[in-house]
């Protein structure tokens, strides 16, 4: 077995590897036992062009790596220091393993003499995400022979590789956590280089079939992408799309899904899920019923949906056995929907028959109505185009588009694989920061409620140096978690209680936040100012105060 490697020559080399294999991103935190792969990763930078983005929060720096993973689709990597340092990964890692985001963990360890003596910040690191980190790579300060191949081998699981042989073996892609022992020295010397790697490329999958039945209705969460759409045509079903899905559009599309959902849902007998379903508790009763069949598309083995009657997963490449499409049933589900859209949509803008100075004045009126949730949801959704990136945190005002946004082919993420409000900023300048890379043109707008924004505040921080993500932060700010008021506990709790631990109201400024960090600001209260500022389509942060939060405000 030849020497172990030093840690610096041993990181050059990883980190090289890493690039070479697919890794296109890396974030850094600083610490002391991962100062090998932090420099090493600086030198990639600087002379290989490897993308280095330095946070000192490992929490928003995990979910900063996972809005890049997210839409690239490649493995980015999070380094860190040992002790607690990994432990704020946890919240991205479990977020990454509910959406099938491929994230490498790499996390600097003591070796096993510090093991087990109350060794300054030294805890048993391998495992510590528990299931989700799909596959521990646990590299021992003796092992430190390969780097190369513990790259690929990082790359491969993250990208779902599971052996060399049957595809059925193979999953979808996931975090990892690549624990690397270190001894001192901790760096230093010359940089180091090791034999070529080859890129890793997706597994080959299965092929799993999927016949037209009666009565079926395609649901597509969260991620499903525009498979969804052409699912959905080729088995003749309707298609209720969530906004993130980036499946609302098409011809099956039925509009105000959810809600046409409750009116006909006691005449389906097969659900297809896509994605990751979580807005409507419509969709998770009709998914829960005990007479209706669920085929669930994805990764073999996920929890993310479960009937209590008959359930299936299809993995891999779906292939369709069409038949011929029963267009009264399809019919049926889209004339509901389009009932609803009618009376929901209707034109809420002046008459256009009225006198010219009347007409006017009532257009001067409408633009200083205040900003209902409705306005501010339905404003960012027509100003975001297939060539923009939407994120959309997990407030209130998801749910509200869910309810108003209309037809369209827009590229929306969000984090609904446990839908926790952590880490969205992080999130988003990850999306903008690839999306921006990318060269398709457009701008990453993030629509987020102020207790979220609140939440990843520290994702907010860019450090000299660094380049500032090309995104818009729209801000719906109603001074609180207004999403629980929708809870049934909010009509029986008392009212005092229930605001104080269930709405957590705060009186932050966000234009003094905005400040601190560095932000453009713009605070809107009307409808005319809201659509003024997202004309401007240039990053920063605008606040919209919310209907009833202008007099609270003194505004």
């Amino acid at each position: 077995m030849p020497e172990a490697l030093a840690a610096a020559a041993y990181a050059d080399r990883l980190v090289a590897a890493l690039a070479a294999a697919g890794v296109a991103d890396i974030v850094v935190c600083p610490g002391s036992r991962s100062q090998a792969i932090a420099l090493a990763a600086a030198r990639a930078a600087r002379d290989d062009g490897i993308g280095l983005h330095v946070r000192v929060d490992e929490r928003t720096a995990a979910f900063l790596a996972l809005g890049l993973a997210r839409e690239t689709g490649q493995p980015a990597a999070i380094v860190v220091t040992s002790g607690t340092a990994l432990a704020n990964l946890h919240p991205a890692m479990l977020e990454a393993h509910h959406s099938d985001v491929p994230v490498i963990a790499i996390t600097a360890d003591r070796p096993a003499e510090l093991q087990g003596i109350r060794a300054n910040q030294t805890t048993r690191q391998p495992g510590i995400f528990g299931e989700a980190a799909r596959v521990v790579l646990d590299i021992g300060a003796d092992a430190l022979h390969d780097p190369e191949g513990d790259a690929v081998a990082a790359v491969r699981a993250a990208l779902g590789w599971r052996g060399d042989g049957d595809p059925a073996a193979h999953t979808e892609p996931g975090p990892v956590q690549l624990n690397i022992a270190f001894r001192e020295p901790l760096s230093g010397g010359e940089r180091a280089h090791g034999p070529a790697v080859a890129r890793v490329e997706r597994p080959p999958l299965p092929t799993s079939t999927l016949e037209a039945a009666e009565r079926t209705v395609v649901i597509a969460g969260a991620d499903a992408g525009p498979a969804a759409v052409d699912l959905a045509e080729a088995i003749g079903a309707p298609l209720i799309a969530e906004p993130t899905s980036g499946a609302r559009f098409g011809p099956m599309l039925v509009p105000h899904g959810r809600d046409v959902i409750a009116s006909l849902a006691d005449e389906v007998r097969r659900v297809v899920v896509m994605g990751h379903p979580t807005l409507a508790r419509a969709v998770t009763g009709l998914i829960r019923r005990p007479d209706v069949e669920v085929v669930a598309i994805g990764r073999a083995g996920q929890d993310n949906v479960r009937g209590t009657g008959v359930t299936s997963v299809r993995s891999g490449r779906i292939q369709v056995i069409e038949a011929e499409p029963d267009r009264a049933w399809i019919d049926r589900w889209i004339t509901a929907g389009r009932a609803l859209a009618a009376e929901r949509d209707a034109e809420r803008a002046p008459d256009s028959q009225l006198p010219r100075a009347a007409y006017a004045r009532a257009e001067l009126a409408e633009g200083r109505t205040a900003i209902s949730r409705r306005d501010l949801v339905t404003a960012v959704w027509d100003r975001t185009w297939p060539h923009d990136r939407l994120v959309v945190a997990a407030s209130r005002l998801i749910r509200e588009l869910d309810t108003y946004a209309g037809p369209k082919a827009v590229t929306a993420r969000a984090n609904r694989g446990l839908a926790g409000i952590d880490g969205t900023v992080s999130t988003a300048s990850g999306v903008a920061i690839a999306h921006e890379r990318s060269g398709a043109g457009g701008l990453t707008r993030l629509l987020i409620g102020d207790l979220a924004l609140l939440h990843d505040a520290g994702g907010l921080l860019v450090p000299p140096g660094e380049e500032r993500p090309r995104l818009q932060i729209i801000v719906g700010n109603d001074r609180g978690g207004s999403l629980f008021e929708l809870l049934e506990v909010a009509g029986s709790a008392d009212p005092d209680d229930f605001s104080r631990v269930q709405r957590t109201p705060h009186d932050v400024d966000l234009e003094h936040l905005a400040a601190a960090y560095g932000w453009p600001f713009e605070r809107v209260v009307d409808r005319a100012g809201l659509r003024r500022a997202l004309s401007q389509s240039e990053p920063g942060i605008i606040e919209a105060v919310l209907e009833g939060e202008t007099d609270a405000q003194g505004l």
